[in-house]
This record gives C-alpha cells, structure tokens and sequence, in this order.
C-alpha cells in the first residue's frame, strides 16, 4: 500500500514550536497551507540540526557562483514568524529519519520526514523494495520562507532551560546538582 504523504507545496506556514515548559517541552515541526496543516513530533537535537542543514544548504547556494537563484542571506523581515504553533497540535507522527534537498526546478528546498520506526530507523532507500513508511511529511520551501525556518528553530531550541555557568548543565525550576568542582 503506498503511504500517506502530507505533501506541501509553497506552504503558507512552515515552523518548529513547542508545547510545554523548558525541560519538558515537546517540539513540533508544523507545516499549514490554508486550512490544512499538519504536525510532526521531533527531538530538540533533530530541530537543532535540521535548521543547521538547511542553513548549510542555503549557504552553498549563495556561494555557488553559477547558482541563478537569489538566496538571502538574513531573514527577510516580511517572513519573521515568531508566533506560537496552531491550535490544537494533533501528531501525525513521531519523525525518525529526515532527508533534505534542493530542488533547483523551482527554487525549493525540500524536507521529508518519516515516521520513527524501532525495526528501520533508516530512510527508506530510493528503488528500495522494503515496505516502506506508512505517511511521510514532504515541504516545499522557497528560499526565503527557509530563512525564516531556521532563524525562528535556532531560536526556539535555544529558549529552553538555562545553562548552568559552572557546569554547562540544564537548569531546572527546582534546582541544580551541578557536577562542576568547587572553586572556592
């Protein structure tokens, strides 16, 4: 059976939210087109790098001197988004592989998502004869829009917990076993 694909193209809204309280968040990538929208469940670290890869990518694009496309290299300020995620989230899936691409076709680039499965933890290869994921999420971005995308997730992964100085610890609302030697 083929899978679900919630497949967006020139999504109206593409961000990484979260529900909760720092050290008990639950991060989301949410995509909306109109009224149709869904959202997928990810870790911190996959939020983290996944806007540092889209980064790269952009970034290889501006340096690519026979690139025709026009990349920005700051968010432009009419796609800042800073707004929280829309209600209510309802999980299509937990994400466990990602893939990322350009597609130079339309001046996109392109994030798929598939669900976390603890018997194939990989992305399914291309031509693979597997079963495969059930649903997968495939976005779409323009350039800008994935500007965007990454200045708002490195901003979100960041506003968790503050760090210990001592330590480089998390700390919680009740206190801290810092494992730093006393320097007194």
């Amino acid at each position: 059976m083929p899978p679900l694909v919630h497949l967006f193209d020139w999504p109206d809204r593409i961000v990484v939210g979260t529900v909760g309280r720092p050290g008990s968040r639950t991060f989301y990538l949410q995509v909306r087109d109109g009224a149709r929208s869904a959202s997928v469940g990810l870790e911190k670290e996959q939020s983290a790098v996944l806007a540092e890869k889209i980064d790269e990518i952009l970034d290889a694009l501006m340096a690519d001197e026979g690139n025709r496309f026009s990349v920005p290299a700051a968010t432009p300020a009419e796609l800042v988004d800073n707004g929280p995620l829309d209600q209510p989230v309802e999980e299509q899936f937990r994400a466990g592989s990602m893939r990322l691409g350009w597609d130079p076709s339309t001046a996109q680039v392109v994030v798929e998502a598939f669900p976390y499965d603890v018997t194939d933890a990989e992305a399914p290869e291309p031509g693979s004869e597997s079963a495969g994921p059930s649903e997968m999420l495939l976005v779409r971005m323009p350039v800008g829009t994935a500007r965007a995308f990454v200045q708002r997730t490195r901003q979100v992964v960041q506003s968790g917990r503050p760090m210990c100085p001592r330590c480089g610890s998390p700390i919680d609302d009740d206190g801290h076993a810092c494992g730093a030697p006393d320097e007194s």
